[in-house]
């Protein structure tokens, strides 16, 4: 343990604030401005098209400005989307907002890689523990978050407006925090320490199910959460009902970090991994059990501690699959795959909820997670099979 672990950590909390706000607010005032109902997530989804677009990109400024510079940069970012945010709600302009939320994606791509980070600030035998206390750090936002939501609801005569404003503070914040964390020295590798080519990296099996868990487990993760604030508004419930189960979904999200890296290094990454699809499968059934308050609040927070045992195990089993001088392109390429799963699924989320109800957007749910088992039980008899 040491004093940059912690700083990123909360550096991570605070980028949790962000998100978890985002989730809370996005479709709701996308549902108030935009032409037609069903493009009520599009803000929602415009930050992860805008992560999507922009992991190239990071990985390139990662790669000449090293991590603290890098992640500076997308912190400055923040702080200009958040405020985009806030003049396109006292505007009424739908368009601005959902291109304010595709400007905000890069912060979103750029501090998806604290985890990775982690995992540089720590010994080796400590790297499972260490990127599983980073994320853990989004406890803060899990408490944040909907709080800020809800407190700065009518802070401002257009709903939510204030919400952004202070998310810029939050940016801040974040800015302050970072500047203050000791990374490794960054050094320019010569283009002949390149590692080996992408396509080559992506075809080994770790890296194929690390990806596929990644990616399908926080699709599903989002394309639940996304709909949840809609889905509880079509039934009749109030937004502090709202907010108060996805701050219960995001403490499952990340409450479980304190110890998640402790059981992948006792029961090994898939092990922990085939938990987290199982506690997925649960959630779906719990949400097409009923509508009331208490079963979206169990079922979410389910979800939230199975997108942990799946995302943390996804990460752990990604360091096994690059080399360091391959880290920049393998890490842009994982976290591609992330993002441009969340854009489907924040868009399906909308889509489906305003249109087809709840319970249709669960039964969807099946097919990814039934996925990620099998890519899960594929690797597990692949690495069987070569053992002596």
């Amino acid at each position: 343990m040491n004093k940059n672990l912690w700083l990123l950590a909360l550096a991570q909390g605070l980028f949790l604030t962000n998100n978890v706000v985002f989730i809370a607010i996005n479709g709701l005032v996308g549902l108030a401005l935009a032409p037609f109902g069903w493009m009520a997530t599009l803000p929602v989804m415009g930050y992860v098209v805008g992560g999507a677009l922009a992991t190239p990109l990071v990985a390139r400024t990662q790669r000449i400005y090293g991590r603290k510079g890098s992640f500076l940069i997308g912190l400055i970012i923040a702080i200009v989307a958040a405020l985009l945010c806030f003049y396109a709600a006292w505007a009424k302009n739908f368009w601005l907002l959902v291109a304010a939320t595709v400007v905000g994606g890069y912060y979103n791509a750029n501090a998806q890689l604290y985890r990775f980070a982690a995992a540089e600030l720590a010994v080796s035998s400590f790297k499972e523990k260490a990127v599983s206390l980073v994320l853990a750090g989004g406890l803060i936002g899990a408490v944040a978050g909907p709080n800020l939501a809800a407190a700065t609801r009518t802070l401002m005569a257009t709903p939510f407006a204030g919400a952004y404003l202070a998310l810029a503070f939050v940016a801040l914040a974040g800015l302050c925090v970072v500047y203050f964390i000791e990374f490794p020295e960054h050094q320019l590798a010569p283009k002949s320490a390149g590692g080996r080519p992408l396509m080559e990296i992506m075809k080994q099996p770790v890296f194929v199910v690390a990806a596929l868990g990644g990616a399908l487990g926080y699709g599903v993760m989002n394309l639940l959460m996304a709909a949840t604030p809609l889905a509880m508004q079509q039934c009749g419930l109030p937004f502090s009902d709202a907010a108060l189960v996805l701050e219960w979904h995001v403490i499952g999200m990340f409450a479980p970090g304190f110890f998640t890296g402790h059981l992948i290094k006792r029961f090994g990454t898939l092990r922990i991994m085939g938990i987290g699809v199982l506690l997925n499968a649960l959630c779906i059934a719990i949400a097409l059990s009923g509508v009331e308050l208490h079963k979206f609040l169990i079922a979410l927070f389910l979800l939230g501690v199975g997108w942990n045992f799946l995302f943390t195990g996804a990460t752990t089993l990604a360091l096994d699959a690059y080399r360091p001088e391959e880290k920049d392109k393998a890490q842009g390429a994982l976290n591609f795959c992330v993002f441009a799963t969340l854009a489907l699924s924040s868009f399906a989320s909308g889509v489906l909820v305003t249109t087809q109800g709840w319970a249709l957007l669960n039964w969807g749910s099946i097919a990814p997670v039934a996925v990620t088992a099998g890519a899960l039980i594929w690797l597990a008899w692949q690495r069987r099979r070569l053992q002596p």
